[in-house]
């Protein structure tokens, strides 16, 4: 195994001359990616959103508030609207995702993500090439379920932020912009008529996130997933750079070993990883692979 430790010259330019050189490119994102972006789910960040609930429930992060025991269905919903809102449809802070746009334009290239941010699409992206494994914080599904279906949110969602207390920076529309606090404090719960309900079932509704054995996966997901495997397969021997951005520990069987795999079988493959942990390569493909330990932002920059 080969370990990495820092950002050099030589890492990439080799990253940048496999880049030019390959017929197609398939992106790995993880978490890394958009944390790189700016969206952080602790500190400054969670503290402007949520410090009523960490005032009432002592957690200190926005991932950790996901899993409290909230007294009702409407105080749930009070948090998780806050919750889609910034991490979904509000722009992430640093244009991570636009500049990386930028250095692959023109590339055959698919995304695959276990991001649930919708951060590639918003960027420009062309949505037929992306596969977001593990769900959209911008859709519900029946808690059951009780139909392989989801529901968009974000009309909801609103609804449920402007009775906390909320408004929105661009006042016109409606969209885009920051949440712009209208009432101190903000009310902690949503009136009942604002609860998720499944319009088939009546029962109520959770988000499209791969949680548990409830995930819903519907005709897009389905769909997104074929495209994927189609891409795969259409350019198995061509020249082929996986290029994995933040990708961690968490499920690397999603993202990572199936790229470790995919460049092992294919002589013409090359794998690349850009990460701010210390990353290991098999000793199979070490010859086709580079490594960079360091900001994903800051190695986008460096390459363009």
């Amino acid at each position: 195994m080969s370990g990495f430790e820092h950002i050099a010259n030589e890492e990439i330019e080799t990253l940048k001359e496999q880049l030019e050189k390959a017929e197609c490119v398939v992106i790995g994102a993880g978490a890394g990616l958009s944390a790189s972006a700016g969206f952080s789910y602790s500190g400054e960040r969670f503290k402007k959103y949520f410090s009523d609930f960490e005032a009432k429930y002592h957690f200190h992060d926005m991932y950790s508030g996901g899993f409290a025991d909230f007294g009702s269905l409407e105080e749930n919903w009070a948090y998780w609207s806050r919750y889609i809102f910034i991490n979904r449809y509000m722009d992430a802070p640093l244009p991570v995702y636009e500049k990386f746009l930028e250095l692959v334009r023109g590339k055959d290239c698919f995304a695959i993500t276990t991001n649930v941010d919708h951060c590639f699409q918003k960027a420009g992206f062309d949505k037929k090439r992306l596969f977001y494994t593990q769900g959209d914080y911008g859709l519900f599904q029946c808690c059951v379920p009780c139909r392989k279906k989801t529901y968009d949110n974000e009309e909801a969602v609103r609804k449920m932020l402007i009775s906390q207390g909320f408004g929105f920076e661009d006042s016109e529309n409606g969209k885009g912009g920051d949440l712009v606090f209208l009432r101190n404090p903000l009310k902690m719960e949503i009136p009942p008529e604002l609860v998720p309900s499944c319009p088939v079932c009546g029962k109520p509704m959770s988000m499209n996130l791969r949680c548990d054995e409830t995930f819903v996966e519907d005709d897009g997901w389905k769909m997104a997933a074929k495209r994927y495997q189609d891409f795969l397969e259409k350019h198995k021997n061509a020249r082929t750079f996986f290029l994995e951005l933040g990708v961690g520990e968490n499920t690397p069987g999603i993202i990572k070993y199936p790229f470790w795999n995919l460049t092992y079988k294919s002589k013409n493959a090359f794998y690349a990883a850009v990460n701010m942990e210390k990353e290991e390569v098999p000793a199979e493909i070490k010859t086709r692979s580079v490594l960079i330990k360091g900001d994903i932002f800051r190695t986008i920059e460096n390459l363009i």
